[in-house]
Formats: structure tokens, sequence, C-alpha cells
């Protein structure tokens, strides 16, 4: 377990925080989790507190080049929405936020190990790896806002975030959802190229 822990954050509704973030951050104010299907062309997802409550609620277009996606808190109220930008050589997103604040995350891609994920608008950092499905999201000072993991084996796409700036909460949901955007493209573009390989 100590090898599966040091590399993968991911924990259950209702479970402790994963000891290594503990270990490295201190416990987090608290955590919300997404569930949603792999190969789902409709994308709805809800972001759940520790009771399984929802808490805010995930819409994208079923088809759309620019993967248009808004997020609303509970009660309908909008919080954020995303759009991918077409003809890119990055993975590039777009987020506005309910108060104007707008930013944008960009991966370069081929880097296989360590993800290098760029967030412009903001001063903050996003360090990643595929290969341990972690993301840690840390403010202009260095301090952790929010730990994302990413359960390693599931038939749906299962992530926690670990909320340690409660007042971030918003934003760190936004770039979760992107992230979930990302590695969602990464998949199909990968299958892409594995299937046109073969032919």
């Amino acid at each position: 377990m100590g090898f599966m822990s040091n590399l993968h954050r991911f924990h259950e509704a209702g479970e402790q925080p994963n000891v290594n973030n503990v270990e490295e951050y201190g416990a987090p104010v608290h955590s919300l989790y997404t569930t949603s299907k792999i190969f789902s062309l409709h994308s709805k997802i809800d972001v759940t507190d520790d009771q399984e409550r929802p808490v805010y609620h995930v819409s994208s277009k079923p088809i759309s080049l620019r993967d248009k996606t808004d997020i609303t808190d509970a009660e309908g109220n909008f919080v954020a929405h995303i759009e991918r930008k077409i003809f890119s050589l990055h993975q590039r997103h777009f987020v506005s936020m309910h108060d104007g604040l707008q930013f944008e995350l960009s991966t370069e891609l081929f880097h296989l190990i360590k993800d290098i994920t760029n967030i412009e608008g903001l001063g903050w950092q996003l360090q990643g790896n595929i290969l341990g499905l972690n993301f840690t999201l840390l403010d202009e000072q260095g301090q952790p806002i929010a730990v994302i993991g990413q359960k390693l084996i599931s038939l749906h796409d299962k992530y926690c975030i670990d909320i340690y700036q409660p007042q971030h909460e918003q934003v760190a949901v936004a770039i979760l959802i992107t992230l979930q955007h990302m590695m969602r493209d990464r998949r199909a573009s990968s299958a892409s190229f594995s299937s046109s390989s073969n032919d």
C-alpha cells in the first residue's frame, strides 16, 4: 500500500485523506469527488462532498469541437465556463469564472513522465504526473491550494480533490474539470494514433 499511496493520492468519500498529502501539506479543509463514465458522449458530472451530496454540476455539449462545458453550483448558479481552443499544438483550454476572472490552461505535449501544465492569468503552478495520476495546485508562494488524485483502475473516471484554500475552491474545481477533459482528449488521441498505426 505504501508504494501505491506514494504514487496515487486518490481516496474515496468517507475515507481519510492520503497519508502523503497529510505529511506533505497537513490535513485538507475538506475534499470533493467526481465520477463520470469514461466513454460517455453526454458528459454530465456531479461534484460531491464527503457525504456524497452534490456541490457542483458539470455539463458539456455532447458534440463540440470547442468542448464547451459549464459548471453550476447545487442551486443552479453559474460558476464557470470552459472551452477548448482548436487548431493548437498544445492542449489549450480557456476558463471564465462567474466573477469575471479568466485564465488559460495549456499542456505541453510529448512529456510522457512529467506533465508540464501552464496556468496563464493566475500566477499559480500545476505540478502533475501522468504515471501517478496526481496533480498539485500551488499558489504564487508555492503553498497548496488543492491536491487532485485520480483512481487508478475504474470503469469510471473518478477523481478526488483535497481543498487546502477554500476561498479558491471554485477555481480549483474548474481546473480539475479542465484536467479531466485534457486527460480524456489525450486518451482519445492515443487510441486514434494506435489504431491508425495498426492499419
